[in-house]
């Protein structure tokens, strides 16, 4: 065992497992907002000094690094990282059974630290080992690669193989916190440690005791949407797993059709909770018979506030870091303090722009930033429904469009999307400007430097939605659809503006159209001719969105709600 892992064994009690964590942007574990999320959990526990160790993958391969080509198609290629450069391979290896062969699982070690020098262990899992053969090196190479049986490898390898590691590494873990049903079978692996027992509500026998497990796991769904939830047929489930765990045992527990990660999860933790308000009633509706909290998601606030505007902040309340309830006081700043901070971040924007693609945007001009995965529910051409009325908008009231974001390998929707944006960028006089290559770094350019932030989800399939919560910590207006966090954070005219949602056969139209009003008469006005009133609301987004929607108050909840439970 390596010495650097010895001294979290004796304090470390709860473990968070994550498909991936955003961790910094030269480490490419992450795909787009749950890694993210996971990346700030751990940053606020190392702030928090909370005793918690993190699973994921090492996806030495990385997500995807988009390449868009002439016809303005993505394309996908690896994205490589440098696993030895960022962390440490530790002694201990554990091997699990996968199609009947014995899978070497080494664990690495990264170690995340706050500016205080606190910091939590991240236990990066990995496949690619000398005595693995060479179809089983490769689970861990690329997050979410691969076709079903690759994926149901993967979560074998977090759930089972994450599970074994901590114990072979010495820690003696007391909760264990799952960020969506990826790592269901963390669960199952704990429920082989207590055979016999009855599970409540079925005749049928359920033969390990469930309620043990129960006590020990806390699960976070994060989407209603239905392509987000894992199933896997049984048949590829008995071959991949083998006599890991009896077949009907694991149909009472996950359905009898699909092996449903999500509802594994469900049946196998005690505390359950959606990321949201609004979110926690769609799952109670989607899941009924389980209760469901609501934890709504937050961002940290060290990682995701400008520079500028942080130097602004550490003047008047240098712990607004770690007690970010400090910002309530963010209105007390100037005006020309809080434009000026604002300006500087809006100008590293529009070089990063230029240098990008080679346009150069004006900075006296409003920028609507929107960058997100590239999907359907998240309506990207929701903007772009009437280019008509989109350009008598410009003309009158002029705006620029920033976009960035990655669809799915198969999401040839997403890619559409991506595709019919860089059209609209193309034409002539376009203020449209498509960034391609989105990652954790231009995302914090994009969040600090835009002046309204969109976001445009088909309701009620946003679960929360944190790119917003960045935006308001650095003064950018939210401009979104009243779905997920926003539904708590929307103060209309105070802390930014909702678009209208219309229920019936014409959403899309009528969405559309509820966007160009809010933008011609309330918005862009605003901004061209009311500039106090404008910074106003800047600072009204910081005061009352940023002192809340932040990890370290979402942090302080999962301890005392679920973890000490």
């Amino acid at each position: 065992m390596m010495p650097t892992i010895q001294a979290y064994l004796a304090r470390t009690r709860i473990a968070y497992f994550s498909m991936e964590i955003g961790l910094r942007p030269e480490i490419h574990t992450y795909a787009g907002g749950l890694g993210i999320l996971a990346g700030d959990v751990a940053r606020s526990a190392a702030d928090l000094e909370l005793p918690m160790v993190f699973v994921t993958l090492a996806s030495r391969q990385g997500y995807l690094q988009q390449e868009i080509n002439e016809d303005g198609w993505q394309i996908d290629h690896p994205d490589p990282w440098d696993l030895s450069r960022w962390a440490t391979p530790l002694g201990a290896m554990i091997a699990i059974t996968i199609e009947g062969r014995s899978v070497w699982v080494r664990p690495w070690l990264y170690e995340l630290s706050s500016p205080r020098d606190n910091r939590v262990p991240v236990i990066l899992l990995d496949t690619d080992v000398e005595p693995n053969a060479p179809e089983d090196r490769s689970i861990t190479d690329r997050l979410y690669g691969g076709n079903e049986i690759d994926r149901l490898k993967q979560e074998v390898v977090l759930g089972v193989g994450g599970e074994r590691i901590l114990r072979a590494l010495g820690f003696a873990i007391e909760t264990y916190h799952m960020n969506e049903g990826h790592a269901a079978l963390l669960a199952v692996s704990l429920l082989r440690q207590h055979r016999r027992g009855r599970y409540e509500g079925t005749d049928e026998i359920m033969r390990y005791n469930a309620d043990a497990v129960r006590h020990q796991c806390v699960f976070t769904t994060h989407t209603p949407v239905d392509a987000g939830h894992d199933r896997f047929n049984y048949d590829d489930a008995a071959r991949v797993l083998g006599d890991f765990i009896e077949l009907d045992q694991l149909k009472l527990l996950a359905g009898p059709d699909k092996l449903n990660m999500t509802h594994l999860a469900l049946k196998l933790s005690g505390y359950i909770n959606g990321v949201a308000r609004r979110h926690a009633e769609t799952a109670r509706q989607l899941y009924p018979g389980y209760r469901i909290r609501s934890v709504t998601n937050g961002v940290h606030p060290g990682r995701w506030v400008h520079p500028a505007m942080a130097e602004l902040f550490d003047g008047i309340f240098p712990e607004w870091r770690y007690e970010p309830d400090e910002l309530t006081r963010a209105d007390q700043q100037s005006d020309a303090a809080i434009w000026t901070a604002h300006e500087q971040a809006k100008r590293e924007l529009v070089e990063e722009i230029r240098s990008r693609t080679g346009r150069t945007l004006d900075a006296s001009l409003p920028i609507i930033g929107f960058a997100r995965r590239m999907t359907g529910y998240k309506r990207p051409d929701l903007l772009f429904a009437d280019m008509e009325r989109l350009e008598a908008i410009h003309r009158r009231v002029p705006f620029q469009v920033v976009l960035a974001g990655k669809a799915h390998p198969r999401d040839d929707g997403g890619k559409a999307s991506i595709q019919q944006i860089l059209a609209h960028s193309r034409r002539a006089e376009s203020p449209v400007v498509f960034l391609p290559g989105y990652e954790m770094e231009l995302a914090a350019k994009l969040v600090a430097g835009s002046d309204i932030w969109l976001n445009t989800p088909l309701p009620p399939f946003e679960a929360s939605g944190t790119s917003g919560m960045k935006a308001a910590l650095n003064g950018v207006l939210n401009l979104s659809t009243l779905d997920g966090w926003w539904v708590e954070a929307c103060e209309e005219g105070i802390t930014g503006w909702a678009i209208e949602h219309h229920h019936g056969e014409s959403t899309h139209e009528a969405d559309s159209q509820a966007l160009y009003n809010k933008l011609e008469h309330i918005v862009l006005p605003l901004y061209h001719q009311d500039r106090s009133r404008w910074t106003w609301m800047m600072k009204q987004a910081i005061s009352r969105i940023g002192s809340r929607f932040n990890t370290q108050h979402m942090m302080r909840r999962y301890a005392s709600e679920a973890y000490l439970r």
